[in-house]
């Protein structure tokens, strides 16, 4: 054990450090880390200086930022490739997002909605995130199909529409903070708000329905009205059960540290 500690302060004292070790590879808490100090600091020169909607604010200015390191990176002046390679070969993008980051974007977006407001928009919500998003899906695919025949590439129709579904759900929490800002309806915040929070299901059965067809497995109506059922009815009474039980012991205290904890519990254990 002193043998291991002496090694340690000596890489320490040295100017290294023990990560040097895996590479110069980024952990769990490096990546956190950079993230929460970079959001940090974008939400605060957006506060302070460009003033945007909070959530617009910081996208532009992530995207600013993203593109200058590009460039640097491209001109040779800050030698990031390797680097990136290695930080995005060992991440899971679908599992990030899928099973980390949809979560939380999913409460934000329920957290501004108002469920009387949103049982009294139900109809057209319910309308929105179904045909809806079969319809984006066509748009969306047959545009995008369209603007490569123009430039004479030959991309595939069923490529195109699996773009269109994949994009067709749609996060409208930074739309919302503009609506805020200018005094929009309320009912037109509502449905918009409402169609994001149930269009996810529709547009993962669409999405791999589409994918199925495109492999070429076929496809199973029988599985994608299932599929639909879970991910769709399923999630709604799931959340709904969920909610209902947080709001249960929510009633016992009061005390806002307790209360965060079993909002966030209810996020993370809950999804």
């Amino acid at each position: 054990m002193a043998t291991v500690q002496r090694g340690e302060l000596a890489r320490w004292g040295s100017g290294g450090h023990p990560d040097d070790e895996r590479g110069n590879s980024m952990g769990f808490y490096d990546i956190t880390a950079v993230l929460v100090t970079l959001a940090a600091a974008f939400s605060y020169i957006n506060h302070r200086y460009v003033r945007f909607p909070g959530t617009i604010g910081l996208m532009a200015l992530s995207l600013i930022f993203s593109l200058t390191l590009l460039l640097l990176g491209r001109a040779g002046i800050i030698p990031l490739d390797a680097r990136v390679t290695r930080l995005l070969s060992g991440l899971d993008f679908s599992d990030t997002l899928m099973h980390g980051m949809l979560g939380f974007l999913l409460f934000a977006g329920a957290l501004h909605v108002n469920f009387d407001d949103l049982l009294s928009r139900k109809w057209i919500i319910s309308l929105l995130a179904t045909a809806g998003v079969l319809v984006s899906t066509l748009l969306v695919g047959g545009f995008t199909w369209l603007c490569f025949r123009l430039l004479h590439l030959d991309l595939p129709l069923l490529h195109c529409l699996l773009f269109g579904a994949l994009i067709s759900p749609t996060d409208p929490i930074a739309v919302l903070g503009i609506m805020k800002k200018v005094g929009a309806p309320k009912a037109l915040e509502t449905t918009l708000t409402g169609e994001s929070l149930f269009n996810d299901g529709m547009g993962v059965v669409v999405f791999l329905a589409l994918l199925s067809l495109l492999q070429g497995n076929g496809t199973d109506y029988g599985a994608i009205a299932t599929l639909f059922l879970v991910e769709a009815g399923g999630g709604i009474v799931y959340g709904a059960a969920l909610g209902y039980l947080c709001y249960f012991f929510l009633r016992k205290v009061d005390r806002y540290q307790v209360e965060v904890l079993l909002t966030l519990a209810t996020v993370i254990g809950g999804y």
